[in-house]
């Protein structure tokens, strides 16, 4: 009999064990990606972002909702991703992933996922740019993982490798994975956008993956 999981609901130790993935650490952004320099506009609306940060932390908790809204949207349109060859869509349905060897369907729902329309006019599957899964300001980004991890996995059956990043408004942090036997996903430094040189890179990261 089949087992159907919600990905919601898993913990990082099945998800690696059900999709036979291995962790590796990378200190460096730089070994994956060509970082550039802020323009001045950008440093300036990257400051008016970390500013509205600060003031609806000190006042409550910050939902979800309020994170996409507030702090991913304007960093994403910021890094170049609202262009017509880029697609962004809200809560997307992954197709199942079925675990042969364990008989068991792995459900869920992307919070946020850009894809290259580019590409999607000349394959039949779109090319995934990033994944994003995002969680409450009381959550640690690292709770999103799991989810994520299991998003991106499933991008591997028609691309060798995808970027995602699971977030609490706050800490940001990004996952490189690529194919493999077994799939090897690289856990990158986390960033924070309340301090300077951090988000700064954020952005730059984010600009960077959305050029590749």
């Amino acid at each position: 009999m089949t087992i159907t999981l919600d990905a919601r609901n898993l913990r990082l130790k099945e998800v690696q064990k059900l999709l036979k993935l291995t962790e590796e650490l990378n200190d460096s952004f730089t070994s994956l990606l060509t970082l550039k320099n802020l323009t001045e506009f950008e440093h300036q609306e990257l400051q008016f972002i970390r500013n509205v940060y600060h003031e609806y932390y000190s006042e409550d908790k910050i939902s979800e909702g309020q994170i996409k809204f507030l702090f991913l949207a304007p960093l994403m349109k910021l890094a170049g991703f609202y262009q017509p060859s880029i697609k962004i869509t809200l809560e997307e349905n992954i197709a199942d992933i079925y675990v042969k060897d364990e008989d068991t369907n792995i459900k869920g729902r992307m919070d946020i996922l850009a894809v290259s329309k580019t590409q999607e006019s000349i394959v039949t599957t779109p090319f995934l740019i990033l994944v994003i899964e995002s969680k409450n300001s009381s959550f640690n980004a690292l709770e999103g993982l799991p989810q994520l991890l299991t998003y991106a996995y499933k991008s591997l059956d028609n691309q060798t490798s995808a970027w995602g990043v699971t977030t609490n408004g706050m800490d940001y942090q990004f996952v490189y994975m690529q194919q493999g036997n077994p799939s090897v996903y690289q856990l990158l430094p986390k960033l924070d956008i309340t301090r300077s040189t951090s988000s700064i890179e954020l952005l730059q990261v984010l600009k960077s993956i959305c050029q590749l």
